[in-house]
Order: C-alpha cells, then structure tokens, then sequence
C-alpha cells in the first residue's frame, strides 16, 4: 500500500511540476587537517560542495548541520592504493569515523573509494578557470573532492536502479 501511495506522491508531483522533497545525503573527504563537505539536493539528483572544516570541528559543525537539515546517509571517502589495499591515510580517517558512528547512531555511514577525487577536483578547477592562487587553496579542493565522492554514490545508486 505505501508502495502505490509514495509513487501516487512522485507521479503528481512530476504532473504538477513540484519539487520532489527527500532527505538529503551528505559526503564527507575526511583528512588530518581537514573535512571537505558536500549535499545532495532535495531531490537527490546533483551534488554541490558545501563547506570545509577542520577536522577536529567536524562533529561540532554536523550536529548543527544535521539540527537544520534532514539527512539520509553520510558518504564517506576512503582511500585505497591502486592494488585495492587501503592507503597510509586510512589510519587519519578510521579514528574520525567511527566517533562519528557512535554520535550520530541514527544515520547510515557508507564507505566509498576516493581514489583520485584530490586530482579530479584539481583538474575540475583548472577547467572551470580557477586562478593559480584559487587552486593552490586546499580547503576548496577538499569540498570539491567531496562533491565528486557524493556525485559518484549518486551516480552508482541510479546505475543499480536501472
């Protein structure tokens, strides 16, 4: 019966053009200094880099994040070497994580490799036309690198739909 009723909901409003209201995922880029943060919107369809934070502010940052904002699940990147073995990084982000699972019990954590997603979002301001001064500031390659995280579960999430 909630089958019927939810996709009643989504068909009237794609028929009345209004806006399709989820929860929200967020991804997180963790690292030693640093958190790159990113949200999908209200329909799940684009990410878009947010904020960074230190990393040691991360949970303080979230709580109020989360006391404004409905959200899902929480992405996060881990980084593996090229052989699929995690890399030197891991041991910064293992720590951090799971003090994020015993906070914040009542979201779903889901790991994702970020291999590349630092060079990705290097490239991606390069594209866009970011200055030399603009690429060298590591706080905006960490949100980005957590869109490109976010953008790739959504990606893979529409994959398995089909």
């Amino acid at each position: 019966m909630t089958v019927f009723f939810t996709f009643g909901c989504l068909f009237l409003n794609f028929m009345l053009n209004l806006p399709i209201i989820m929860k929200r995922y967020l991804a997180l880029d963790i690292g030693r200094k640093r958190t790159g943060i990113a949200v999908t919107d209200t329909a799940r369809i684009i990410s878009s880099a947010l904020e960074t934070v230190e990393t040691h502010k991360l949970e303080e940052f979230l709580k109020k994040y989360f006391a404004e904002n409905e959200v899902e699940k929480i992405i996060v990147g881990m980084p593996k070497q090229l052989n699929n073995q995690p890399s030197e990084a891991v041991k910064y982000i293992v720590p951090v994580l799971n003090r994020l699972k015993k906070v914040f019990k009542e979201y779903e954590f889901i790991e994702v490799d970020e291999r590349f997603t630092s060079k990705m979002a290097f490239q991606t301001m390069i594209d866009a036309g970011s200055k030399k001064q603009q690429r060298q500031e590591k706080s905006i390659i960490d949100k980005i690198s957590a869109a490109i995280i976010l953008q790739s579960y959504l990606d893979s999430e529409n994959y398995k739909k089909k």
